[in-house]
């Protein structure tokens, strides 16, 4: 099904096509939040939850924005860490690094999970150090603008400025991938 489809029939409401849904991108979405929520049980929960509002909040989706995958990633991974935020879980259980995810993602591992990754290593190549670290501790271990300044006392403005340096890089590469 063509993501065009799949909009169209989610923004309708068609069984079949929140079936399809399901059976595509549960395992790659669950991924997500998993790398966020190391107890699986929570981690369950927290999809579920993440996929009814998926599929509730489809009319809020915008294509222009970008792709509907990066949109149901970021519900996901949103859901995440505000559940650990609910249950105030220490910066410890913090989720794996880039490298786990993004390079891990040659293992031999299924297919349909990888395809979603294909092309990041290459984007985050094209940063340099500082907005790299600051990709990687915002959205691949969840970590707040705050939380990454008082932790590693780095002024608030910097972590923004880097943030959007790094934005800008990939959003100009994103294109070559």
């Amino acid at each position: 099904m063509e993501e065009k489809e799949l909009i169209q029939g989610l923004r309708e409401r068609d069984r079949k096509t929140v079936e399809y849904l399901y059976e595509k991108y549960s395992r790659a979405l669950f991924g997500v939040i998993l790398r966020i929520i190391s107890d699986r049980d929570l981690a369950e929960e927290v999809f579920h939850d993440a996929f009814v509002k998926i599929t509730q909040k489809i009319d809020s989706y915008d294509e222009s924005k970008g792709r509907l995958y990066t949109w149901m990633a970021n519900i996901c991974r949103n859901s995440a860490i505000d559940k650990l935020r609910s249950k105030e879980i220490s910066q410890s259980s913090r989720t794996n690094t880039i490298d786990d995810f993004v390079y891990g993602l040659e293992g031999g591992a299924q297919t349909q999970e990888k395809i979603d990754g294909i092309g990041v290593k290459e984007l985050m190549d094209q940063l340099n150090t500082d907005q790299k670290f600051i990709i990687e501790y915002i959205y691949f271990q969840g970590y707040t603008h705050s939380e990454i300044a008082e932790e590693f006392d780095i002024p608030l403005g910097t972590v923004k400025s880097r943030l959007r340096a790094a934005h800008q890089v990939l959003k100009k590469n994103i294109e070559r991938i």
